[in-house]
């Protein structure tokens, strides 16, 4: 939902989007000045009408199911559009849905349009009444942001001192992580013994710890943040900046996206690797971004490693081009047909504030 916010914000200047959640949560760690965050007002109606008094939205975009009747109702009193998407089964299974179908439906009926995940999640939207006119079967709105950009000339420069060594990226690494990706490092090295892994520390403050789990390895490393390079006898690259991600994604045609092999990190965002071309690994902590992980786990572009020894022999495996390749052709198919869905809704919402005359 933040990347579409942004995806609105940018095609409509000046615009604003106002993110709610349905329980108290945190906000997002970053969010554009354009962004709000808050939670829904409780069902009362007197806290619904102040709520869109306060706020005063052009459009309503619900995501998921959950319905709130009592907000829905008084957006829909008060004039303002409402689009239902990721519309799913599990988010009509509450006990009112089904002891009380007569105010379901009446709630559902009230959006002008909504998009079901899956056939199930159509199947019962028709049940609850929404008309064929205004159901579209879209798949899931997925975050399908645009690819990070990268300095060319260095694309073009390392890209030359490579000279086609097989590389690997460890993506959003902790430094309790690097045991694990040293070790497995190392024994890929007996399958290809010109095998480069890069490590980019999810955090550069972090950078002295990850320093000295390299030295105590002993094997050959360099710093890009001192201008040291990957020659050839480099075994690993220790990627210390900021902002030059999308350089080792293009770099690397298999990721490692970490933060995940140690629990409490949570992992990291892998549609960046996968819009880039980049075969996707992942240890098992993933929760902050599992539905992520599941849809490209089930496209067959993304493959859970738990230790040392699986995540040397997927890389084993996947140092073969066209192994690399069959992965990361699903995750750009797979992003691909996110990024579809996210233009849909996009065109959707700028044609709905048009029509109602919003600057």
């Amino acid at each position: 939902m933040l990347h579409l916010a942004a995806r609105i914000t940018a095609q409509r200047p000046g615009s604003h989007v106002l993110l709610t959640t349905a329980t108290p949560a945190p906000p997002a760690r970053r969010l554009a000045d354009n962004v709000s965050w808050a939670p829904t007002p409780s069902e009362h109606p007197a806290d619904c009408e102040a709520f869109l008094a306060h706020w005063r939205p052009d459009i309503c975009l619900w995501s998921h199911g959950r319905l709130r009747p009592s907000l829905i109702h008084a957006s829909d009193r008060a004039g303002v559009p409402l689009v239902l998407l990721d519309a799913a089964e599990a988010g009509f299974e509450d006990p009112n849905v089904r002891w009380l179908p007569d105010l379901a439906r009446g709630t559902v009926g009230r959006f002008n349009s909504a998009h079901a995940i899956s056939a199930n999640a159509a199947r019962r939207l028709r049940r609850l009444g929404v008309s064929e006119n205004d159901l579209r079967l879209t798949g899931p709105l997925q975050d399908s942001s645009a690819p990070p950009d990268c300095n060319e000339e260095d694309l073009e420069r390392v890209s030359g001192i490579l000279g086609g060594r097989p590389v690997w990226l460890a993506a959003m690494a902790q430094p309790d992580e690097m045991p694990c990706l040293i070790e497995a490092h190392r024994a890929a090295l007996r399958h290809a013994h010109r095998l480069l892994m890069i490590v980019v520390p999810d955090d550069v403050d972090d950078t002295p710890r990850f320093v000295e789990a390299l030295a105590d390895s002993a094997m050959m490393t360099a710093r890009w943040s001192t201008g040291e390079m990957p020659e050839e006898n480099i075994q690993i690259l220790l990627a210390d900046t900021h902002g030059e991600i999308g350089l080792w994604y293009r770099l690397a045609p298999v990721t490692l996206m970490a933060s995940s092999l140690t629990p409490s990190h949570g992992g990291r965002n892998p549609y960046e690797p996968a819009a880039l071309g980049s075969a996707v690994l992942h240890g098992p902590n993933v929760k902050r971004h599992a539905d992520a992980y599941e849809r490209l786990s089930g496209a067959g572009a993304a493959r859970m490693v738990r230790d040392a020894t699986q995540l040397s022999n997927a890389l084993a495996r996947l140092i073969a081009p066209d192994q690399a390749a069959l992965m990361a052709h699903a995750a750009w198919e797979l992003v691909s047909e996110g990024a579809e869905v996210t233009d849909l809704v996009t065109d959707l919402v700028l044609d709905l504030l048009d029509m109602a005359g919003t600057p």
